[in-house]
């Protein structure tokens, strides 16, 4: 009988971990990024940030993206401000991301894109300085700068 009792325990125990695990709130999880890049068809740019989470992790990055298309320019944005959603761990925001952006600036140049990567999207908004036009697709990389 005792050894019945220790089991229903167990096994509500284990139901109760398992239910809260699955209504755990997502971790909220931003970035403060500078980028500079160039644009002659080809577009480069390249930056750093530092992701910081709403459960005390943070995290320097290194910030490459690159897309081809009709652009020419050169900007500089000093810093933007990214959101990240869909994010489980610190971890989640590293690796390549899906992008595609259209751009307009003289003198004072911005930019606003959402990028994505499966489950975890990742929304940009900077403004800086510079002479850009153009539409670009391509892709941003986010890797842990050791």
């Amino acid at each position: 009988m005792k050894m019945l009792m220790f089991v229903r325990a167990a096994v509500l125990v284990g139901a109760i971990a398992v239910a809260q695990a699955a209504t755990a709130a997502p971790v909220e999880c931003k970035m403060r990024f500078d980028l500079s890049g160039w644009s002659v068809i080809y577009k480069r740019t390249s930056g750093t940030g530092v992701v910081t989470c709403n459960n005390g992790s943070t995290m320097k990055v290194k910030l490459s993206a690159h897309g081809g298309g009709l652009t020419v320019g050169r900007s500089k944005i000093t810093g933007g401000l990214g959101k990240f959603t869909g994010v489980n761990s610190i971890n989640d925001v590293l690796g390549g991301y899906a992008q595609a952006d259209a751009s307009a600036g003289a003198l004072k140049s911005g930019t606003a894109q959402v990028l994505t990567k499966g489950t975890v999207s990742l929304a940009l908004s900077g403004a800086g300085e510079g002479i850009d036009l153009g539409v670009s697709v391509g892709g941003l990389e986010i890797s842990r700068v050791e």
